[in-house]
């Protein structure tokens, strides 16, 4: 998969409202419920329901360190 397809599919679930997988260090995972309000050359922000900001990387999509779930 390559980073423009990515930033493609990041995209197209922009302004809906997700719940988001993140595998974070030392296996430490997080779940939350937020949406992508913004994207950038290489990251995407997104708003949680609980009013904080999260910005990953493209990068963090491609390897799975954050995974959208419907």
């Amino acid at each position: 998969m390559n980073l423009d397809r990515v930033k493609d599919i990041v995209k197209s679930y922009k302004n809906k409202k997700y719940k988001f997988i993140y595998k974070g260090s030392r296996n430490q995972i997080e779940e939350f419920e937020g949406t992508i309000t913004d994207c950038f050359s290489s990251i995407f922000i997104i708003e949680t329901t609980n009013g904080f900001k999260k910005s990953f990387s493209y990068n963090d999509f491609i390897i799975k360190n954050i995974r959208i779930i419907y």
